[in-house]
């Protein structure tokens, strides 16, 4: 029986890998481990570990890597080192990582060191902060890529990797994103306590390589929604460099009778939410692939997400507050016949059913962990 172990350590990497967790873990040819680390075990940011319990899987070991605040090559080291100690005890035959946090940089590394096959879910992605450099950096530890679609596929090529050991699953999260399978929008708004009959989304992460201008951001962003005078659904940011800026303006907005402000939403819910809501702003990777995915329009900010989708329900603006707030008076003034394009770059909601395919299979199991560069054919 080969042995599994997924690594998560946020809410969003979660979403992402909770669909394949379950299907192989519901098969019998594969034992399958959770590593949880990161945000999941931040009380702070809601505790989301809680969400892996409830979610009814099984083999969740739990590993604090956030004791030592924001500074992630600390963090980093920590995380290899906890990692490469659970590895060790477990021996799994894979390792599978997500997207461009730094617990799937470690565990990639503890992989790539320890001979172990990594495969890499999302890689090829593009966005303008240093999330693109630790993806880059995973795809090139990594040995099997599972990406979302031909123009990620094009990108690992062109990073050397094998054609033969990418694979275009598509984007998980897709598979729990049918709308006949979501909750109904009175019972997340039951649960959340939310009043509003309307309400937008937003959510605002630091650019770690724009630390220096945070704080600015950070208030402009929340000035500009306090200025519209609408209903707004605010989830606290990631735990990187610059969050407790955010935080900050964030708590300024306690007392405003039109904002709700959440550490986390569980995935599902926050899909029902977002399905229904007037649009969604920030800088969000939820604005650019689930939003489209409803034909939810994206305002998105600054250069976190830039270019990183091209559906025409995304808008991108500055950070100066008066860009923002007239970007949200065109929006919520539009035709209404605007948006009516259903984006289906990142798949068709089956990608978890191709993953348990190609875990049948010899394809992956057989790619070997020595890698060498492929230049691109001249």
């Amino acid at each position: 029986m080969k042995k599994i172990v997924f690594v998560t350590g946020t809410r969003a990497d979660f979403g992402k890998l909770k669909s394949l967790i379950s299907i192989s873990q519901e098969s019998k040819k594969y034992e399958v481990h959770i590593f949880a680390t990161g945000m999941h075990l931040n009380e702070k940011y809601g505790y989301t570990i809680d969400e892996l319990y409830k979610s009814g899987l099984k083999n969740i070991s739990k590993f604090t890597n956030h004791d030592i605040g924001s500074q992630m090559d600390l963090t980093l080291a920590k995380t290899i080192e906890g990692f490469s100690n659970f590895v060790a005890d477990k021996n799994p035959d894979l390792i599978i990582v997500h997207g461009d946090r730094l617990e799937a940089l470690a565990a990639s590394i503890v992989g790539g060191f320890r001979n172990i096959l990594v495969a890499h879910i999302e890689g090829g992605e593009v966005s303008g902060t240093i999330d693109e450099h630790i993806r880059h950096a995973i795809t090139k530890m990594a040995h099997i890529h599972f990406v979302a679609n031909e123009d990620a596929k094009r990108r690992l090529l062109q990073l050397g990797e094998y054609e033969e050991s990418i694979f275009i699953l598509g984007s998980p999260d897709l598979d729990l994103m049918n709308p006949n399978l979501l909750s109904k929008i009175s019972t997340v708004k039951d649960y959340y306590e939310i009043p509003f009959s309307n309400y937008s989304i937003a959510i605002f992460h630091p650019v770690t390589t724009e630390y220096s201008n945070i704080e600015f951001y950070a208030d402009e962003f929340f000035s500009a929604l306090v200025q519209t005078n609408l209903n707004y659904i605010i989830i606290y940011p990631n735990n990187d460099l610059g969050s407790d800026e955010i935080l900050t303006s964030i708590s300024k907005l306690e007392l405003e009778n039109n904002f709700k402000i959440y550490p986390s939403i569980r995935f599902e819910y926050f899909l029902t939410l977002l399905k229904h809501a007037d649009f969604i702003v920030g800088n969000s990777s939820a604005g650019v692939r689930e939003a489209p995915y409803y034909n939810v329009p994206t305002i998105d900010v600054g250069a976190r997400q830039l270019n990183r989708a091209q559906a025409n329900t995304i808008r991108n603006v500055g950070h100066l507050k008066k860009d923002i707030v007239s970007e949200i008076n065109r929006l919520i003034n539009r035709p209404k016949n605007e948006l009516d394009i259903t984006v289906s770059e990142f798949g068709t909601g089956n990608s978890d059913k191709k993953f348990l395919k190609l875990l049948d299979t010899n394809k992956i199991w057989f790619v070997s962990p020595q890698k060498q560069f492929q230049d691109l054919k001249k």
